[in-house]
């Protein structure tokens, strides 16, 4: 068994324009392989990652502080302390968290650690791809990168 207590991570801040939070790697710092846990710590009128599903990965979200508003396929619902929602490895998966309330919106992340995977960012009109280790892994990948849903090529050059 492994143990961490939240206290002792340092945070990470992400600040990309209209997305800015705070993360701690929770599972990193116990070495898990298999299950992802990170806390993160958004400001008010502030985003997290840009909305997306995965392909292999589940996640789910457990509140644990402030509210603010879920973005789904069905739109924004309403998020306080308390909610947990989970996000399947398909496109009904798509989720961002958004921070519309006045106090800083804390809450445990948690997802599958399955490789390979690609992540869908419909608003982004974008895909991302992860061999050898997943999104969140500490691993090496063999193959990752980021690219534009409408490309496209030919299985056989002409």
């Amino acid at each position: 068994m492994e143990k961490v207590n939240e206290s002792t991570l340092d945070w990470k801040e992400y600040d990309h324009g209209e997305t800015a939070f705070r993360r701690k790697e929770l599972s990193n710092a116990v070495d898990a392989d298999d299950l992802g846990c990170s806390l993160y710590e958004l400001p008010p009128g502030e985003r997290s990652w840009p909305y997306h599903y995965h392909t292999a990965n589940e996640e789910a979200i457990y509140v644990l502080a402030g509210d603010g508003k879920l973005q789904t396929p069905a739109g924004l619902e309403p998020l306080e302390a308390g909610d947990y929602a989970t996000f399947p490895a398909d496109e009904s998966g798509g989720h961002r968290v958004v921070n519309d309330g006045s106090e800083p919106l804390r809450y445990l992340a948690l997802s599958t650690m399955n490789e390979p995977d690609i992540t869908v960012y419909p608003e982004m009109e974008k895909f991302g791809i992860y061999v050898g280790s997943p999104p969140g892994g500490r691993d090496e990948r063999s193959l990752e990168g980021y690219y534009d849903l409408a490309d496209e090529v030919e299985y056989w050059e002409e």
